[in-house]
């Protein structure tokens, strides 16, 4: 068995993906849906793929693909990858897994109930900060959890300026609830201490841009809020702060742990300066604090940190780009190892601090082996409630709502092993 897959989108992002799609060697087949016309062409002849006007289209013209990754607009995931499973197809898709209660319990029904697979492309997950701060966690470097914070700082202005040549039906749009994209915050701390919230409590940060983005009537979902602090009570008893915010002056990095504190040990991040320290005071020890920055850091990043500037000064966006010494690239296909050098997206292909091709990996492994991939469904379910239950608590006076019960994934059901595919 070998992986046939339709691409929905041609975004940026999606464009990113496909030299690590085309390459994969358990990658048979890759064809793509896109509703602009630019985009077809541009995917047709960068990357010789078959190419339709819609997902319609696609599926119906294309029976024989058994996955599908979406990347359509963060609103419209939930219902595409219902179809998709419904169709028989396992799913890899951007960020949020849905932006409803319902249509993301719908996916874990439908995982269950198939055992088809379900993938949310969580960058974050695979960020040198959580992979770290993950392996020392099960180590017992910090002891017991006990508060941790982390975030997403994104301008909106950033993230949907480019479309404001086509109007002002974008901000429509662009108004989404900040906790409706939380999962980047989420994952990174929740999979580092292995555990996820009960209780939630939101406060929303009124917008006074007046550019007619965010309030009643602005956009698809009546949002008042630009940028959303939530307050978790987790499961196992620590507490968690998760920021998302849309105004912000805040550019580089955009997500990231800045602090998980245990009762013997701390991370604290902060750029690209990464400590951490241990209290061995009750064992008679000295308190001690290390600089971890090289252990984190991508190899870009360390190559060229004193002059990683662009032509005007400002700090260069490759350092967001790459490998780590964390990451375990030996497990990875010897093709994407050299996609730096050789693919259309060199920066991209290995954006997002290395994640991407991790992400496709797990996927394509996840499929072959009919293996859970380590981003699982439920564990997105944990990201995504949490974040919609967030806005509910923000929309109602920052109310203490108690989160519903996501469940784990059947116990028969096995995680995939690294050993189990060799390349």
């Amino acid at each position: 068995m070998k992986v046939k897959i339709g691409i929905v989108g041609f975004g940026e992002f999606s464009f990113s993906y496909m030299d690590l799609w085309t390459t994969h060697p358990l990658v048979e087949k890759v064809v793509g849906a896109e509703f602009l016309p630019e985009r077809r062409q541009k995917a047709h002849e960068q990357f010789g793929i078959k190419m339709y006007e819609s997902y319609e289209e696609m599926m119906e013209k294309e029976p024989d693909i058994n996955c599908v990754a979406i990347f359509s607009q963060r609103h419209q995931h939930g219902p595409m990858v219902i179809d998709a499973m419904k169709r028989g197809k396992h799913v890899f898709s951007a960020v949020p897994m849905g932006i409803t209660e319902d249509e993301v319990m719908e996916i874990l029904r439908l995982a269950k109930e198939t055992r088809q697979i379900y993938m949310m492309a969580e960058t974050c997950y695979y960020f040198p900060c959580a992979v770290w701060c993950r392996e020392k966690f099960k180590e017992g470097a910090f002891g017991k959890f006990v508060y941790g914070e982390s975030q997403y700082y994104h301008d909106i202005m950033d993230m949907f300026g480019s479309f404001s040549a086509q109007g002002d039906k974008w901000k429509r749009v662009a108004g989404i609830p900040p906790m409706f994209y939380s999962t980047h915050s989420m994952s990174m701390l929740f999979s580092a201490i292995d555990d996820y919230p009960v209780d939630v409590t939101c406060f929303g940060y009124e917008d006074t841009q007046g550019d007619d983005i965010y309030g009643k009537g602005k956009n698809d979902w009546d949002n008042p809020f630009s940028n959303e602090t939530a307050i978790l009570h987790m499961k196992k008893g620590g507490i968690a702060r998760i920021n998302e915010f849309r105004r912000c002056g805040n550019v580089r990095p955009t997500s990231y742990i800045t602090g998980l504190y245990g009762d013997t040990g701390t991370y604290e991040g902060s750029g690209n300066q990464h400590l951490f320290s241990r209290n061995d005071a009750y064992n008679d020890h000295e308190f001690t604090s290390v600089d971890v920055s090289d252990e984190i850091n991508t190899f870009n990043f360390l190559a060229d940190k004193d002059t990683m500037k662009d032509g005007d000064g400002r700090i260069d966006y490759k350092y967001m780009s790459g490998f780590s010494r964390v990451h375990n690239t030996a497990r990875l296909p010897k093709s994407f190892l050299n996609l730096e050098k050789t693919a259309l997206y060199p920066t991209s292909v290995v954006g997002h601090n290395g994640s991407h091709p991790f992400l496709v990996d797990d996927f394509v492994r996840a499929v072959i082996t009919g293996k859970l991939p380590p981003v699982n469904p439920w564990m997105a379910a944990h990201y995504t409630i949490t974040g919609i239950y967030a806005h509910k608590s923000a929309m109602m006076g920052a109310k203490t709502l108690k989160l519903p019960e996501i469940g784990e994934p059947p116990a028969d059901w096995e995680t995939i092993d690294f050993d189990d595919i060799k390349y």
